[in-house]
Formats: structure tokens, sequence, C-alpha cells
């Protein structure tokens, strides 16, 4: 989140490239799964953190389909792409419970534990910067 109330992507690239990001209903059915929001870098995303607002035009992004409203008791699901589908980042889900407890400078991500568990914190932007390639 912005100081002012905006959604942010927020993505650490970790030694590969990432091209851009899309956030969808996340549904075991793939029938019912829908993309809510599209975004594509303007030049290829290299290793290091990335942050841009969701719902409104940023800097050297552009919304390939602009972010829909969010709703109530949904799950959706952020991840990073490449244009040929040769990597992606890891993808974090959340609800807009999840999304209203953020605070500016705080990031909700899916952390890997050594034994491979995942589970979503949140943790300041620094902490993020730090830890979010460790399991790479």
């Amino acid at each position: 989140m912005t100081g002012d109330g905006h959604l942010l992507g927020v993505m650490m690239v970790c030694g590969h490239q990432i091209d851009g990001a899309t956030l969808y209903v996340d549904s075991a059915d793939v029938d019912k799964t829908v993309t809510v929001g599209s975004w594509t870098a303007d030049r290829p995303l290299t290793t290091g953190l990335v942050t841009w607002t969701l719902d409104s035009p940023a800097a050297g992004w552009a919304a390939t389909r602009s972010l829909a409203p969010l709703t109530a008791r949904t799950t959706y699901a952020f991840y990073g792409w490449t244009k040929d589908n040769s990597w992606s980042s890891s993808s974090v889900s959340f609800t807009l419970t999840d999304r209203d407890r953020l605070t500016p400078g705080k990031v909700r991500y899916d952390s890997v534990s050594d034994n491979g568990d995942e589970s979503a914190i949140t943790v300041s932007m620094a902490e993020f910067k730090t830890r979010a390639c460790q399991n790479m």
C-alpha cells in the first residue's frame, strides 16, 4: 500500500527476468479463474526490487487489463511472468481483509521454509528485499 491507499505490485526479481504481472481470482476450478488486472513492463525486469501502483498508470508499466474492482469473499493471486513463459515469480494469494491489514511499507508474500512449506507472511519492505530470494 502507498501512503494514500493505492495497492502496490511488489516483486523481487531473483536472478531471472520478469516481463509483467497478473492479478486473478484464485480458484481450483480453471473455468472460474478470472483475470482482474494485468500489467506489462516497458522493459524486461532483471534482478532487484520492483514496485508500481496497480490501480493507476505507473511509469514503466502498461496496463494490459486495468484493475477491476476487488470484491469481498474472493481470494486473489498475484504473480510475475515472462512473455515466452520461460519463468515466473512465486505467487501470493490474498483477500480484501488481507489487503486491508497492509500498511505503507509492508509487503505480503509467500515465504518458503527450509522444508518446502509455504505460508503467506507480512513483513517490512526492507525485510522482503533481504529475504525474498533466499529460497530461490
